[in-house]
């Protein structure tokens, strides 16, 4: 089974209540090959919601106790984050999730991007709190854009 972010199956879950539509991730959603999944919902947050970033480095690091999630407002919405990352490991586990496909930049979900905690726009390397999470936990985090890359090499499409 394969677990997806919510947002790349077309569901309006995103910070500012809009989607992150991915038509090959809706169809194995459509095609019950995948399962969807907003750890930023899990976590407690509601749609649509103020944007948030990691100051002070990236989902490691705030597993690590060394860095925060913030919002645009200032508000330390770290442990919400953290509660998220938990609930989908539980839910990856659950399902016995083979790969785990999340949106790319986002500060739960990027797997290789980040925003750079400015609230300018500006992307850093990096992984998100639930990416961070699930990789401590031997489970494979993919991109959209890897995946796609990965679909078509194993004809998953």
């Amino acid at each position: 089974m394969i677990l997806v972010s919510s947002c790349l199956a077309g569901l309006n879950v995103r910070y500012n209540g809009t989607n992150s539509f991915n038509s090959k991730i809706a169809k194995l959603v459509e095609e019950k090959k995948a399962v969807t999944i907003c750890p930023e919902l899990l976590g407690g947050f509601s749609t649509p919601r103020e944007p948030a970033e990691i100051v002070g480095g990236n989902g490691e690091d705030v597993l690590d106790g060394k860095a925060k999630v913030i919002e645009k407002s200032g508000r330390d919405v770290t442990e919400l984050y953290i509660k998220g990352a938990y609930a989908t490991l539980n839910k990856a586990r659950k399902i016995n999730a083979s790969i785990v496909v999340l949106k790319e930049s986002s500060p739960s979900c990027g797997s290789s991007m980040i925003y750079n905690g400015n609230f300018i726009g500006e992307k850093q390397k990096g992984m998100g709190v639930t990416s961070a999470l699930l990789l401590r936990n031997g489970i494979k985090v993919f991109s959209e854009e890897q995946f796609a890359d990965l679909s078509s090499l194993q004809g998953l499409e």
